[in-house]
């Protein structure tokens, strides 16, 4: 098994299931551009465009309803 860190072992798994699957989607504070905290989402903005890994504002609520909605709509 080979060793990595805890932000390199979920944007690797992060990472294969968008392969995987076109419409699994990351979004959230900081998680685009600037390749979110402690960096776990860095690279993937670049490599799967901002339609599929998106900021938010810092509102919960506005989170809560983008994850609700994307649900609704498949």
């Amino acid at each position: 098994m080979r060793k990595m860190t805890y932000a390199e072992g979920i944007r690797e798994g992060m990472r294969i299931r968008m392969q995987e699957d076109d419409s699994v989607i990351i979004f959230g504070e900081d998680v685009g551009q600037f390749g979110g905290c402690f960096g776990v989402t860095a690279g993937m903005f670049e490599e799967f465009s901002g339609e599929r890994v998106k900021d938010t504002p810092i509102s919960e609520g506005v989170i809560i309803g983008s994850a609700v909605g994307a649900a609704a709509t498949g």
